[in-house]
């Protein structure tokens, strides 16, 4: 079993930054890709960043040049500098780990955070 706990979330206003933690415990062989995805009332979850274990990282165009992923590989943990918040922004964020143990992989979901953008 593979537990994900997200911390960093909160109130913060519109041009503000909030930086997310998530990290990553339990019987993991590897770490194939850890990302950050987002759901806002009433819509669907939405990826909002990934990282692959090679450091290849994926953004959502709603984040370009606004959200930064990285990964600390030795702690199993990734991050998400989140700059120039906007009210749009506002979601539970959740964290996810697409995990090899052997000999299967698996997609585990931390409990999510919330990130709310004032205006």
């Amino acid at each position: 079993q593979v537990q994900l706990v997200e911390s960093g979330g909160g109130l913060v206003q519109a041009g503000g930054s909030l930086r997310l933690s998530c990290a990553a415990s339990g019987s993991i062989f590897s770490i194939n890709a850890m990302g950050w995805y987002r759901q806002a009332p009433g819509k669907q979850r939405e990826l909002v960043a990934t990282i692959t274990s090679s450091d290849n990282t994926n953004y959502a165009d709603s984040v370009k040049g606004r959200f930064t992923i990285s990964r600390d590989n030795a702690k199993n943990t990734v991050y998400l500098q989140m700059n120039s918040l906007k009210p749009e922004d506002t979601a539970v964020y959740y964290c996810n780990a697409y995990v090899t143990i052997p000999p299967a992989q698996y997609d585990y979901w931390g409990q999510g955070t919330q990130v709310t953008v004032s205006s």
